[in-house]
């Protein structure tokens, strides 16, 4: 019957490329491992593997990758040992599985599906340890079925299997596994759970654990109108800019102002999800002082490793060499040709450049252009079309050898009357990542 139960959940994934198990050594994926080489002698499956991840945070676990590699030559599975390093923080619990998971994508081609352990005691312990730190409706999912890790897809078959179904599979088969003494350890949070709280629930409502993975499944229900709705709300403010030029994700205000509160939230988290953490609850009094701050103000909401900005009525994001001020530059030019810039993308100059000597720098403060209309200040240029303050820092300006300004790139209207329109003046910016 679990047998059945496994091939019922992995059929979906019977054209990938290659089925790979983490394997703890622990009884789950000990049994899991099991489990797919006894599948794999009934059906046609992709090639199986595993692979174990050594955190080395005791001392006894040295002798993990030993254990791991002696089941794997048993059962003629390739097995995958890597060792990595935990960065001490609050939650050693939080670092080794971020350093785990880390490993896991790592080693995952496209196409590959890495298998893991988790069963229906984990699921229920999740959603109650989450519900004790104050999860909303996505943290109380609990773990999702499947989700993309690294280049391939993570899958977790066994999250409707009880732990004792598992425990009485691996006695009948007279199975081998380690057993973790960090894991009676009750000073780390989810074995307190698990020793102290769980068999009192357990013992007083003896179906508890099938009622909370149920709540679980609730909640994903939920979280999936949740996005529908987000994505609903989403689709005006995501108007494309006039910055054809520019990849930084960007959203209109004014859609999102005309939102409930509660919607704006929605909206926000599911746009957020791509890019960034999501804020935690003390943390989105930043995003209604943004949108609620004057048109003319510039407000910025600091976010976990990245910033959003607003300006040119819409939210900009902010990530990785869009957070550093581009370093200051004073590049000669006496052809047309494309120029790196530090930090900030590449110039490109095209056509015929008139005689004599340029060069590009950026907006240092005072600085104007003749233009047919008259000589204008450039900042204020800038505040008539609304150019967002991250920007102006980083718009490339050409300079003569007197130190007049030519031309702001990807700005054809502000060009120096004393300077036929022969070339142009192009900024390709630094490509947004995720």
């Amino acid at each position: 019957m679990l047998l059945n139960e496994l091939y019922q959940k992995l059929m979906p994934y019977q054209k990938a490329k290659r089925w790979i198990i983490g394997l703890s050594g622990g009884m789950d994926s000990t049994v899991l491992l099991h489990l797919l080489v006894e599948l794999k002698k009934q059906y046609p499956l992709p090639t199986l593997s595993a692979i174990h991840i050594h955190h080395g945070l005791q001392t006894i676990a040295d002798h993990w990758p030993d254990h791991c590699q002696s089941i794997c030559d048993q059962l003629n599975i390739p097995l995958t040992i890597v060792k990595v390093t935990i960065t001490q923080q609050a939650s050693i619990e939080q670092a080794a599985r971020d350093a785990r998971y880390t490993a896991f994508a790592n080693q995952l081609q496209t196409g590959d599906i890495l298998i893991t352990a988790q069963h229906k005691n984990d699921q229920a312990e999740t959603l109650l340890f989450r519900l004790f730190r104050g999860a909303g409706v996505k943290g109380l999912m609990s773990m999702p079925n499947q989700r993309p890790l690294g280049q391939g897809t993570l899958i977790r078959p066994l999250l409707n299997i009880p732990y004792d179904t598992l425990r009485h599979y691996a006695e009948s088969n007279q199975l081998c596994w380690i057993e973790d003494p960090s894991n009676q350890d009750t000073h780390y949070a989810r074995n307190y759970l698990r020793h102290q709280i769980f068999p009192k629930i357990i013992d007083y409502w003896p179906q508890a654990i099938h009622n909370i993975v149920q709540t679980s499944e609730h909640m994903q229900e939920a979280q999936k109108l949740l996005n529908e709705l987000a994505q609903q709300d989403l689709l005006e403010a995501q108007t494309p800019p006039l910055y054809h030029w520019l990849s930084v994700p960007s959203l209109l205000v004014a859609p999102l102002k005309n939102l409930s509160t509660a919607r704006q939230k929605n909206a926000l988290s599911f746009w957020l999800s791509n890019y960034t953490l999501q804020p935690s609850t003390q943390h989105w009094h930043g995003w209604f002082d943004l949108i609620n701050a004057k048109e003319t103000a510039t407000p910025i909401w600091q976010l976990h490793n990245a910033e959003i900005h607003r300006g040119n009525h819409r939210i900009w994001l902010l990530k990785n060499d869009w957070l550093t001020k581009p370093s200051s530059v004073h590049l000669p030019i006496e052809t047309a040709k494309e120029i790196c810039l530090p930090n900030n993308g590449l110039a490109k100059l095209s056509g015929k450049l008139p005689q004599g000597s340029f060069y590009i720098t950026y907006r240092q403060g005072g600085e104007s252009i003749s233009l047919i209309r008259g000589t204008r200040d450039l900042k204020k240029l800038f505040n008539e079309e609304t150019i967002p303050n991250f920007l102006r820092q980083r718009l490339p300006l050409l300079i003569d050898q007197q130190g007049n300004l030519v031309a702001v790139a990807n700005h054809p209207q502000w060009f120096n009357k004393n300077y036929s329109k022969d070339f142009t003046f192009e900024w390709i910016a630094p490509h947004f990542s995720s």
